[in-house]
């Protein structure tokens, strides 16, 4: 995408990058949706992208429900870029320093426990990612055994306390502390005249909610939908405008940061 086709409601990220945070998902937004979670590699062109961000824009975080070991291992550590994992429980901070969210730590324990539990009774197909302080268990591959991933996922909650939350045929289990995608942009956007946002999906939601609050505090902001055949309407009802999948949110954000 050249940067003449820049939408005019992006462009306060292009023109006023110095003042400008942008905050942007994984899995679905710089990365498509595959079947096995590991495999999850960057579209092309993201990696490239991020340093380029990183080096022009005030703020970069990517906001993932991914541990920031996966991030960091998929991604690198790009210049200037802040890497939010597990929906900001853990943070590798632009100048490299480790965060561990302290009252989410004392739940690693437990979280395992009903990894390993559920990893044990899981119907074939189903996958159960195990990420620290949170466990995700995906259908993709099993449409059959939904209603199963629900039921387990229920009484898991119910006799641990850990929160359900959906995802794209997944549900995540995830403790019950005041940490999500939403208290990263708070935290990290507030005070910047400019705010963007780029996600796909239900968890993005919080973002999209913490970006409109700036705005109405009096901040510049733009959110953008990642969008495929599986889009959460929700997410799009959010959103200031539309792009086609990764490849598309790469394009746009080429867009912001040329080479």
């Amino acid at each position: 995408m050249a940067s003449a086709a820049l939408p005019p409601a992006v462009a306060p990220l292009r023109d006023r990058a110095g003042e400008a945070a942008l905050f942007l998902d994984y899995d679905g937004t710089l990365a498509p949706i595959v079947d096995d979670p590991a495999a999850a590699l960057p579209a092309p062109g993201a990696r490239a992208v991020l340093g380029r961000l990183g080096s022009r824009l005030g703020t970069v975080a990517v906001v993932s429900g991914r541990p920031v070991a996966f991030l960091e291992g998929m991604l690198g550590r790009p210049r200037g870029v802040h890497l939010a994992g597990l929906y900001g429980m853990e943070q590798i901070r632009a100048d490299g320093t480790f965060e561990l969210d302290a009252a989410a730590a004392p739940w690693c324990p437990g979280v395992e426990e009903v990894a390993e539990a559920l990893r044990r009774r899981a119907p074939p197909g189903v996958g159960v990612e195990a990420k620290g302080l949170s466990v995700t268990v995906h259908w993709r591959r099993a449409p059959g055994a939904e209603a199963w991933v629900r039921e387990a996922v229920a009484a898991a909650a119910a006799r641990t306390g850990l929160r359900p939350h959906e995802g794209r045929r997944s549900l995540e289990l995830r403790p019950p502390v005041p940490t999500d995608k939403g208290s990263v942009v708070r935290r990290l956007g507030s005070g910047r005249p400019v705010v963007g946002c780029f996600g796909d999906d239900l968890g993005d939601l919080p973002a999209f909610e913490a970006v409109a609050a700036l705005r109405a505090a009096g901040a510049t902001t733009v959110t953008v939908a990642v969008v495929d055949a599986e889009s959460a309407p929700e997410v799009v009802a959010l959103a200031d405008l539309t792009v086609d999948g990764p490849e598309g949110a790469v394009a746009l954000l080429e867009a912001i940061a040329p080479a």
